[in-house]
């Protein structure tokens, strides 16, 4: 009798919760606005500008013309399907992080699963010694560039003030999302590489760098819809974050021209978009300004963040079972990406006719 009961009243929830979801779905339009780190897409010729060689089919990784197409379809399958449970579609917009140059972009935007979205590109070369990039992939019938510009992050050698560490830049990128303005930042902050001590002072001023962009922008307008998202290589409580950005784990107390991190509680509750040595960090997050939190839905606001690791991009076996399905491990595993994608959605009402 008992399982015949808890069994009702799951059924109850699920109807309830299936009108409660159609209702909002007449009721509201919903986008996607995502990130992605792609864990090195590379094409596989040699750029003699770049330090790229590894990734070539001579190179120590044997990067040929099959396995960069098969990574293209593995990264186009996991973008296609970022929200798509929910808004019927692909991001309106993501941000991209270890791209190497423009037509890695134009191939992935080629695959089968995105081709029809008919997506642009915001991309500028960055003077990372590896050539890397981030870049901006936007939906050309949902959101209007009207302005973007990278931001150099200027670096020098612990040792030698007179020697420059170069390293990627920051993308902003302001446009017309639904005919409405907003602004958007892509970052991918130095790396830890050397230890998490020692190199915290280059994200320190990559977070400086963040927040002088974003103050920039609320001396034109204080009520300006942010958003800055990235792999930050640093966890919603690291410095660089709560420090220098300022970020608050909780969005109703919040003043004008402050910044909310959604990705704080989901930390502590131990979620994670990358593992090492058996712990998560979340590197990966989404970071938006007070306008965009607030509940009045005349216009798009923030209604709810997520982690999209799906089972198929979890490694199935062996010891790093269950960490994010890298692509690359001593040649390439069929994999994804050594980072899982990170998501928002903003709603507004729709207008009645």
């Amino acid at each position: 009798m008992k399982s015949k009961l808890f069994k009702y009243h799951i059924f109850l929830f699920l109807c309830y919760a299936t009108f409660s979801f159609s209702q909002t779905e007449k009721e509201y339009k919903i986008n996607t606005i995502a990130f992605y780190n792609v864990e090195n897409l590379f094409d596989y010729e040699n750029d003699p500008l770049t330090f790229d060689d590894d990734r070539t089919p001579e190179g120590k990784d044997h990067w040929t013309q099959e396995i960069y197409e098969a990574k293209l379809a593995n990264m186009a399958k996991v973008i296609s399907e970022i929200g798509e449970d929910i808004t019927g579609n692909s991001p309106a917009i993501i941000g991209v992080s270890e791209i190497e140059n423009r037509r890695v972009l134009e191939d992935l935007l080629n695959q089968n699963p995105l081709v029809s979205k008919d997506y642009g590109i915001v991309h500028f070369d960055s003077p990372d010694r590896r050539g890397i990039d981030v870049a901006l992939l936007y939906q050309k019938k949902i959101f209007i560039p009207i302005a973007s510009k990278a931001y150099e992050l200027l670096l020098y050698n612990d040792n030698d003030r007179t020697k420059r560490v170069y390293t990627r830049d920051q993308l902003l990128v302001s446009g017309m999302l639904d005919g409405e303005k907003i602004n958007i930042i892509v970052n991918h902050w130095p790396s830890r590489s050397g230890g998490e001590a020692l190199s915290r002072p280059k994200r320190l001023k990559a977070a400086q760098l963040n927040k002088h962009i974003m103050d920039s922008l609320f001396s034109e307008n204080p009520y300006a819809k942010i958003i800055t998202m990235g792999d930050l290589n640093d966890d919603p409580i690291s410095p660089s974050i709560k420090d220098v950005l300022k970020t608050k784990s909780e969005k109703d107390d919040l003043k004008l021209k402050e910044l909310y991190n959604p990705m704080e509680n989901m930390y502590k509750r131990g979620m994670g978009t990358l593992a090492y040595r058996d712990a998560w960090n979340l590197f990966d997050q989404i970071i938006i300004s007070t306008e965009l939190t607030k509940k009045d839905y005349s216009s798009y606001r923030f209604y709810k963040a997520g982690i999209f690791n799906k089972n198929y991009l979890t490694t199935p076996r062996g010891q790093y079972k269950g960490y994010p399905f890298r692509s690359f491990v001593n040649g390439f595993t069929g994999g994804y990406s050594d980072h899982f994608p990170v998501y928002i959605y903003l709603i507004k009402k729709k207008v009645s006719n």
